[in-house]
């Protein structure tokens, strides 16, 4: 069992039940090249292909819109805030934990880091078994370029507007972080892209999804083992 919307409950009741993860993505602009569910796709993809390495491991529906307030600026972008995705997130968690071991959050957007953090927290503060993995290829790629270019390439080819991509803002993401928090995304970069999508390709998108996938796999691991521990 992989994707539980397919399961019956008879079906979920007699397998194993040893964690659920829950992709968490984003509604929100990728330039004018990517889709705005950009990073709900690559956290289903990671959090799919992670599971079906590991026996009584199940993938929820993916939470689709997260804290994106730095996008806003941007017509097509939906957030609901850290607030609000926090609580969700606590919520989730308590029900998850009735009646299955673990939860891991495999997050595809750095904005949610604040509300994924509090919302563990809580949890672990409450006794209950959860962890996080965050989606983040060791590209130094920030937001729309070549890395998540390339993922998408490999995902869903047809829905990148190859012909549209074009840089952005390429300085280092440390050296922007002060003012897309206080300024968003647009101050920075009129077209949404921190990065330059040029020479993303497939084969590039593969490599890096097995890559998040392999890390993933560990993160469920470390929290498998952790439960198995006590």
């Amino acid at each position: 069992m992989t994707n539980l919307p397919d399961a019956t409950w008879t079906e979920v009741d007699r397998a194993p039940r040893r964690a659920v993860l829950v992709p968490l993505g984003s509604l929100e602009q990728h330039g004018p090249h990517l889709p705005l569910d950009t990073d709900t796709r690559i956290a289903v993809a990671v959090a799919t292909a992670a599971a079906a390495q590991r026996e009584g491991v199940a993938v929820a529906p993916p939470l689709a819109f997260g804290a994106s307030g730095e996008h806003d600026a941007f017509p097509g972008t939906v957030s609901i805030g850290t607030d609000a995705l926090t609580k969700v997130l606590v919520e989730l968690g308590r029900d998850v934990s009735r009646h299955w071991d673990a939860l891991l959050i495999v997050n595809a957007h750095g904005g949610n880091q604040d509300a994924v953090g509090a919302g563990l927290a809580r949890l672990t503060a409450e006794g209950r078994r959860c962890g996080a993995y965050s989606v983040a290829p060791r590209t130094g790629d920030a937001h729309a370029g070549r890395t998540e270019t390339s993922l998408l390439l490999h995902l869903d080819p047809a829905a990148v507007r190859g012909e549209k991509a074009e840089p952005g803002e390429t300085r280092p993401i440390a050296q922007l972080i002060g003012r897309l928090r206080s300024d968003g995304v647009r101050s920075l970069s009129p077209n949404g892209v921190l990065g330059d999508p040029a020479g993303a390709t497939a084969e590039e998108g593969r490599r890096l999804l097995d890559q998040a996938t392999a890390d993933c796999v560990a993160a469920l691991d470390e929290l498998l083992a952790a439960g198995s521990a006590r």
